[in-house]
């Protein structure tokens, strides 16, 4: 499925960048060891809050939910609809949200609660890769 390339800003450039080398990062404050996503410029729990950096994840997750887009908007991907749209917890924060089309699932065969793992795929406008969740098991 096509994707939107995103364009990486000053905050959230090392998470881009981790992308496009296969690694999930999240940025962490380590004053209070707060990981958060998506990507700030300060953490909300610290002051002054600007002592962040980045961990890797393992890339695994299990899906929290979902939704299936009947009527997207978006040029670009309205040729592939329906399609799903899964929230995917992190195994090392389940409070760290994220979203995923689900490769190679099934429009609403979403298996909730399933373990999933991270997959970079590449956006045809600029070639940035975007993290992406797959079902495992």
């Amino acid at each position: 499925m096509p994707k939107q390339s995103p364009v990486p800003d000053e905050v959230d450039k090392p998470f881009w960048d981790a992308a496009n080398e296969d690694r999930l990062v999240v940025q962490n404050c380590i004053d209070c060891d707060r990981l958060q996503h998506p990507p700030v410029a300060k953490c909300p729990d610290c002051d002054p809050g600007t002592n962040l950096e980045w961990k890797e994840m393992s890339g695994r997750g299990r899906v929290y939910g979902y939704g299936v887009m009947y009527d997207c908007p978006v040029t670009i991907l309205a040729e592939d609809q329906p399609f799903n749209i899964a929230v995917v917890e992190l195994e090392e924060d389940p409070g760290i949200k994220m979203l995923s089309h689900l490769p190679g699932t099934p429009v609403d065969d979403v298996p909730v609660g399933a373990a999933v793992e991270v997959v970079f795929e590449v956006t045809p406008t600029t070639g940035q890769k975007v993290p992406e969740w797959r079902v495992v098991g």
